[in-house]
């Protein structure tokens, strides 16, 4: 019988690894042929599909579209998007955009730099063409910046307004038997609601719709112009939710034609002059892409050092900025005679306050020898504006979610939930009262609650004074709009906290001008991107230690996750205060 076992387990194995191989190898020549420059014939158009996730930069993954290795879910680098616009927006050969967009998986500053490219594409007399079978108002944002907006007969537009959707983990604590210990500064009282209540204060909600009425504003401002629609008309079709379904859409003008397929696919061709039984030659971006160098023969350089997620010690990962890595891309550039001046490009909500610092330290150390402009995507907020406020300017987006100039501390006692639910019990010996300021396997006594107390309120001093600094405010000037007040792009310019309203080319152009090197120069990107096997590997491994885990741990295996997410946030925190999701 164990022979059996044996043998079946071994041919399973066997079996998944000639799998594995064999998608592998698709991907391996995948990868050989994508060196190979593609040739773009005459008379193109230009297909973004944008139902996507948009990130800073992209990740190339051969397997994008298969089920399998995690190429279910396509992806779009935002800098590689703008940079395809601009040489498209030259390219004789590219009549057109095609947009496809129903649900973009982005921030509403990020579809700002995407509408801004497409905006400039028009500027060279060519056109865009929108559709969708459905529309969110993101979707629709982004679209309306387009020549024409078609829609399926049977499609929706969402206009109804934008909500700010907060996550609050009060009774997730309670059912898993973990209490939170929380320490805070400053007046500001939504600091840290979401580990503490189950919906929002009233100081919370007035904060979080001025935020939204803010960004909302500029959206309806923008589609008021694009589609010669009187704002106040927007305004109230919003309100009163007057567009109900795609034919209301097109009587509001919101939409200018009901398109099927091959209407729509009629409607492209009489504007490329192509006969009834010719085929348009679509170009997809990631083909377009591999159509054109980015190589440039210049003096000089700009570093941009991109910064996407939450702030973590170390060296980070996708979707973490690891405070160490960053602090040395930082260095290098600083260091390096070639770069002339730095952009740091900001996408984050916070996280660790000793790593934001140790990042701020470089970043000021280089703005004393060089231009260090600050680029804000959908959020610099908390840890994110520490990272921006040591930068000689600031650009934000009207819609980044920046401010949050405050930090807390929070520490978990789980004893409880070990206890209780994992029947795991511990003891401690140490050599004096405060042999142990971190731990989640006790509450803290009354005397260790008053020392993370005084740390976080030196903390706050450290933060404000460094923020006052850098934007060269009066202290007390500055903690008026600080105490982890949120505040949009437009906001934060108004109270001094940002320089520039504008987008990622914009803080490029400010950093040329600065640095005198506006007719010579190249932009290069740090940190350098992993090739995708390397990527591939490292998450195969990740994916066999959770199986392992899983394994191990069985029905207790959620109650870690939630305990690995809960140790993000212990300790000394400058990140966001809470979870949003505007949609």
């Amino acid at each position: 019988m164990g022979f059996w076992k044996s043998f079946f387990a071994t041919l399973l194995a066997l079996f998944v690894f000639m799998f594995l191989s064999f998608f592998l190898m698709i991907g391996f020549i995948g990868a050989l042929s994508s060196e190979q420059e593609t040739v773009i014939a005459e008379n193109s158009v230009l297909h973004l599909n944008l139902d996507a996730q948009i990130t800073e930069q992209q990740v190339d993954n051969p397997f994008e579209g298969l089920p399998v290795l995690g190429g279910e879910v396509a992806s779009v680098g935002l800098i590689e998007l703008k940079e395809a616009l601009r040489k498209a927006k030259d390219d004789t050969k590219i009549k057109g955009i095609y947009l496809t967009v129903s649900y973009p998986m982005t921030g509403f500053a990020t579809l700002e730099e995407i509408r801004m490219s497409l905006i400039d594409f028009k500027s060279s007399g060519k056109w865009v063409v929108a559709y969708g079978d459905m529309m969110s108002e993101a979707a629709y944002y982004l679209a309306s910046a387009a020549d024409k907006v078609y829609m399926n007969p049977q499609g929706d537009v969402e206009w109804n307004g934008l909500a700010i959707e907060v996550s609050f983990f009060k009774r997730m604590f309670e059912k898993l038997e973990i209490k939170p210990q929380v320490f805070r500064v400053g007046e500001f009282k939504s600091a840290v609601e979401p580990f503490m209540l189950d919906k929002m204060s009233n100081e919370n909600r007035l904060q979080l719709t001025e935020t939204i009425n803010s960004i909302y504003d500029y959206v309806v401002t923008q589609v008021a112009t694009a589609r010669g629609i009187d704002k106040a008309k927007l305004r109230e079709m919003s309100d009163k939710m007057l567009v109900r379904n795609a034919k209301q859409a097109v009587e509001y003008g919101l939409i200018d034609s009901l398109l099927y397929d091959d209407q729509l696919t009629a409607e492209l061709k009489n504007r490329l002059a192509l006969a009834d039984d010719a085929d348009i030659k679509f170009v997809k971006l990631n083909k377009y892409r591999k159509s054109y160098t980015t190589y440039k023969a210049a003096k000089s350089e700009i570093a941009v050092i991109v910064g996407d997620g939450e702030i973590m010690p170390g060296k980070g990962s996708d979707g973490i900025i690891g405070g160490d890595k960053f602090a040395e891309q930082v260095r290098k550039a600083r260091e390096n005679d070639k770069v002339k001046a730095i952009v740091i490009r900001v996408n984050s909500p916070g996280g660790s306050f000793q790593a934001s610092d140790i990042m701020w330290r470089e970043i000021t150390l280089a703005a004393q020898i060089k231009p260090v402009i600050a680029s804000m995507g959908d959020y610099a907020a908390s840890g994110g504006y520490y990272m921006a406020m040591g930068c000689d300017t600031i650009v934000a987006q009207p819609h980044t979610i920046t401010g949050s100039i405050g930090i807390f501390s929070v520490l978990f006692d789980a004893s409880d939930l070990m206890t209780n639910k994992l029947g795991i019990t511990t003891e401690q010996v140490k050599t004096g009262e405060f042999g142990e300021m971190i731990t989640i396997s006790r509450g803290l006594t009354d005397n260790e609650k008053a020392v993370w107390q005084r740390k976080t309120e030196e903390g706050y001093e450290v933060f404000t004074s460094k923020a006052a600094e850098g934007r060269n405010m009066d202290v007390e000037e500055l903690k008026k709009v600080a105490s982890g007040r949120v505040w949009t792009g437009t906001q934060a310019k108004e109270r001094g906290l940002v320089d520039v309203l504008g987008g990622f080319d914009d803080a490029i152009n400010l950093a040329a001008e600065a640095a005198g090197v506006s007719d010579d120069y190249k932009v290069k990107y740090y940190p350098q991107k992993q090739p995708f096997f390397q990527e591939l590997m490292l998450q195969l491994e990740e994916n066999s230690k959770v199986n392992a885990l899983q394994k191990e741990l069985g029905m207790f295996y959620p109650y870690y996750l939630q305990l690995q997410r809960v140790q993000h946030y212990n300790g000394t925190q400058a990140r966001l205060p809470f979870e949003l999701s505007i949609h």
